[in-house]
């Protein structure tokens, strides 16, 4: 089984996602996506398999959110997936892929569903 996490060594909730995938005997395919940013295809593929809405996987409260205005309804999803390749810090983190499945660590355990 081929596991990936997307994973920011700076959030809490991403290092308790892949200490718990490691607890489970996975050790994932890590990418820093801060530093590799999925592409525009990745990411709605992505979005697909968590069955979400762009704006969804979006961390609203970051400062490229308000900036780039992307709380406005006129904004599209091709719009806003543009904005998360270019601005990756705006994607939720971790999203773990599995098993031809995707799940979001917050909580952690709610990436054990999709092993």
């Amino acid at each position: 089984m081929t596991v990936k996490i997307f994973h920011n060594p700076r959030c809490s909730k991403s290092r308790q996602t892949l200490q718990l995938l490691r607890d489970n005997g996975v050790e994932p395919e890590i990418v820093e996506y801060l530093n590799q940013p999925p592409s525009a295809t990745e990411l709605k593929g992505i979005l697909d398999l968590l069955g979400m809405e762009p704006r969804a996987l979006m961390r609203r409260g970051e400062a490229a959110y308000k900036e780039n205005g992307l709380g406005d309804a006129a904004v599209t999803d091709e719009q806003l997936v543009a904005a998360m390749t270019e601005h990756p810090i705006l994607i939720e983190r971790p999203i773990v892929l599995a098993n031809g499945k995707a799940a979001i660590g917050r909580p952690p355990e709610s990436v054990l569903d999709i092993l």
